[in-house]
């Protein structure tokens, strides 16, 4: 017996309402003019990849540093402005980020 059995039992005179279909707006990130700084760091001995110099809102900000580590599926935060990614991964979050279409400086080594 599932769910809708169980309600149908308990509440023999409730009707369902129609699913409502809500659309889903995909959120566009501001692409700004101006080249974002990928930079590599070492941190107490751990290679990091900095991102800073995003013109947006800190809520864009956070959305595209969610999308870069699920995409290199690593670890990371936001935190001052820029994202912080585990591991020297500057190549690929360029690529990631021209397809988004931002520009992108490659900064130190």
């Amino acid at each position: 017996m599932d769910l809708q059995d169980q309600l149908k039992n308990l509440f023999p005179d409730h009707e369902p309402l129609p699913d409502e279909q809500t659309e889903a707006v995909a959120h566009e990130l501001y692409v700004q003019k101006e080249p974002m700084i990928c930079k590599f760091e070492k941190r107490k001995g751990k290679a990091t990849t900095i991102i800073e110099g995003y013109e947006g809102t800190d809520e864009d900000f956070k959305i595209l540093a969610k999308e870069i580590k699920t995409k290199l599926s690593v670890g990371g935060t936001f935190k001052d402005d820029s994202i912080i990614i585990q591991g020297d991964y500057r190549d690929k979050i360029m690529e990631i980020l021209k397809l988004k279409g931002f520009k992108v400086k490659r900064v130190g080594g």
